[in-house]
């Protein structure tokens, strides 16, 4: 925890940007009628406030510090004006035009949190009205525009949103939240730089305003148009079940947490209202609230062991707008902006950063903080177990940077200790690895039930019949990859493998062992993302080969019990079974093949790059096998006996390949006999 001590951090603003937001919008002391800004009923007079944008001669580009100035005394008439209404009567003049937003639930709190007396309040306020506006503005650019940009700079730079609501409203919002160049009040917070007395709540009341005033600007704009607002839905947090490894948190833990934020160092002790401001949150069922406090401060924190592991205090302080501001992306790289290496994951260690990964940046993971920040999720249905993550993992982060009396008295509690422990195991859920490791597991399940599916009672002579020369060449082959493949299954899964023949009931144990096997998964290259890639898709078409497959059988028997079969289904039926008992073998010898190139991944690094296509050539074959599979074996296809002969063609692919030593199987014991010599 030493690292983080030092003199003690006053800001996490720029001086420019400090001027900017802190001082810059208080200069101007005139008094500005609220009456010229906002009629009786709340209609708002956007000339008054279009009149405050200050434009540079030659080229008329915004001049952001003019701006603010002149804005300054409106923010201020309109702040005050909100203060002297009673909630009645905000909800009767201001809460209508919240409509045209997905949550005009989150305003009327907004409304609440400017006459409270939590300054942290009012930033998260501001938080969440920028999310949502986001949100809306991208729903209105859908309107006439086809792809929504994914930074809100892009989408408030837009000619479409320019078009329904005018340049000049546009540039209003850029000086707020639109540009490194002005206040660029939705940045500062969302990543962790200002705190909570640093932003005055003048600027939440004005973008509250503001927000009325573009659904005013709207509705006139569906009267001359005709169109109706269409909101996108929201998007759900996936693979979040894989992610709950840390229990419930208890009023214990969070009474540990209490005591140590106020002495652990990642905290800087002017942010220490926004995790007391968490904690009340989580403990008032605001799980959304809680998620979104917990993320900035964990950017807050971690930028600061960022700065100091790679020696370079000044990316504490927000970037200028000439310079990229040090967010999560850079925080969590593996090399910073010059080519060096980043020192945080070295310091944090793989489990905490697998953590991060998987909450915030790994595709198939929930992404959190994009999500939250861009106004995709539900607020209101934000899952709890989400929230709980993040707050278990905070208290253990908060411990790692506490000195060691107060690490003792917390590990007293037997919860905290469990905490920490599994934060130490944790790996992830959410990179390709291990989601084609869950593929394979799920595929080997679906297959196991295969022989568990009735069948009609036939004379096994039928069934011979339909087992040609062909299909006992694929057993042949299947038999000796196996035994090929065996060979190169870890030394410590030996035991579960048996060279030659494998009894079905050991592919669930051989398979699952490799499964277990541990991939490093922190940074993989393109080529490893690729070669998992088509490895999953492989897997996928497998899946629905077997799902295909059982649910052929399922209406086949019910249609031979039922004696609703032909004489050609009938055939039908004893060539699917002919070429199932052949498929299965099959099927568990591509998982085989998947899970031990998955082990060896790594090894992929080993080849040229004429090695390396011709690899990735071999497994697109596969690809392509099981691509036809899964067309051969639709109920609405029946081309089992076709499969025979596809499959055959396939495994002699595969024979080839094992045969030339091809494989990453085959790099790896390369690799091993060099190192031994």
């Amino acid at each position: 925890f030493q690292i983080l001590i030092g003199e003690p951090v006053t800001t996490c603003l720029s001086p420019s940007v400090y001027d900017m937001i802190c001082k810059l919008g208080f200069e101007f002391k005139e008094n500005c009628d609220i009456n010229s800004i906002v009629t009786h009923t709340g209609k708002l007079c956007w000339k008054t406030i279009t009149n405050c944008m200050s434009y540079t001669d030659p080229d008329q580009s915004l001049n952001y510090w003019e701006s603010v100035q002149h804005l300054g005394p409106v923010c201020e008439a309109v702040h005050l004006h909100f203060l002297s209404l009673t909630k009645g009567l905000f909800e009767i003049q201001y809460v209508p035009w919240f409509q045209w937003t997905s949550f005009p639930e989150v305003f009327p709190e907004v409304f609440d949190a400017l006459g409270g007396l939590q300054s942290a309040a009012v930033s998260l306020s501001l938080m969440k009205l920028t999310s949502c506006l986001e949100r809306a503005l991208g729903d209105v650019f859908l309107l006439i525009g086809k792809e929504c940009p994914f930074l809100l700079r892009d989408l408030l730079a837009s000619k479409e949103l320019a078009y329904i609501f005018g340049q000049p409203v546009m540039d209003v919002l850029k000086v707020f939240i639109g540009s490194p160049c002005g206040l660029n009040l939705r940045n500062v917070l969302w990543h962790g730089f200002a705190s909570p007395q640093e932003i005055p709540p003048k600027y939440c009341s004005m973008m509250l305003l503001l927000t009325t005033g573009l659904g005013q600007l709207l509705e006139s704009y569906f009267q001359r148009t005709k169109v109706t607002l269409v909101h996108r839905s929201f998007a759900t947090l996936t693979n979040l079940e894989d992610l709950i490894v840390f229990p419930d948190i208890t009023y214990k833990i969070l009474s540990v947490l209490e005591e140590v934020m106020t002495k652990s160092t990642f905290i800087l002790k002017i942010m220490v209202p926004y995790w007391e401001i968490a904690l009340m949150t989580f403990k008032a069922h605001r799980f959304a609230d809680c998620a979104i406090l917990l993320l900035t401060q964990l950017e807050a924190g971690l930028r600061r062991v960022f700065a100091a592991v790679n020696k370079c205090p000044d990316r504490l302080l927000t970037a200028e707008s000439t310079a990229l501001y040090t967010t999560f992306d850079e925080i969590l790289a593996k090399h910073l902006t010059d080519g060096r290496i980043n020192q945080l994951p070295l310091f944090l260690g793989a489990p905490a950063m697998e953590f991060l990964w998987d909450f915030l940046n790994h595709q198939e993971g929930p992404r959190i903080r994009d999500r939250l920040s861009h106004g995709e999720i539900n607020l209101y249905e934000f899952p709890k177990e989400a929230a709980s993550q993040l707050l278990a993992f905070s208290i253990v982060l908060l411990l790692r940077f506490s000195d060691a009396a107060v690490l003792a008295t917390a590990k007293e509690e037997a919860a905290v200790t469990l905490l920490m422990r599994l934060a130490e195991g944790y790996h992830s859920r959410c990179h390709p690895a291990f989601q084609l490791k869950k593929q394979v597991l799920s595929c080997e399940e679906s297959i196991r039930m295969w022989p568990l599916l009735p069948l009609p009672e036939e004379p096994c002579q039928d069934t011979a019949r339909m087992e040609d020369s062909e299909a006992s060449a694929c057993y042949s082959l299947v038999t000796k990859i196996v035994h090929e493949l065996c060979h190169h299954v870890p030394e410590n899964h030996c035991a579960l493998s048996v060279f030659g023949d494998l009894p079905a009931e050991e592919w669930p144990r051989l398979l699952g062992a490799l499964c277990n096997t541990h991939v490093s998964m922190l940074f993989c290259p393109r080529v490893v993302l690729e070669v998992l890639g088509v490895l999953r898709s492989i897997t996928s078409h497998c899946q629905h080969v077997s799902n295909q497959v059982v649910t052929s059988l399922q209406l086949r028997h019910q249609q031979w019990e039922e004696r609703r079969l032909r004489s050609r289904q009938r055939r039908n039926y004893l060539s699917m079974r002919a070429s199932i008992r052949l498929l299965s073998p099959v099927l568990y010898l591509i998982l085989l093949l998947v899970a031990l190139e998955l082990v060896n991944i790594h090894f992929v690094h080993g080849k040229n790059t004429y090695e390396y296509h011709q690899y990735l050539k071999f497994f697109k074959s596969v690809l392509q096998y099981s691509e036809n599979l899964v067309a051969y074996t639709r109920p609405e296809k029946n081309k089992w006996r076709e499969t025979i002969s596809l499959t055959h063609a396939a495994l002699m692919k595969i024979w080839t390949f094992t045969e030339n030593k091809q494989m990453l199987i085959h790099l790896r014991k390369k690799s091993t006999s060099k190192a031994i010599l």
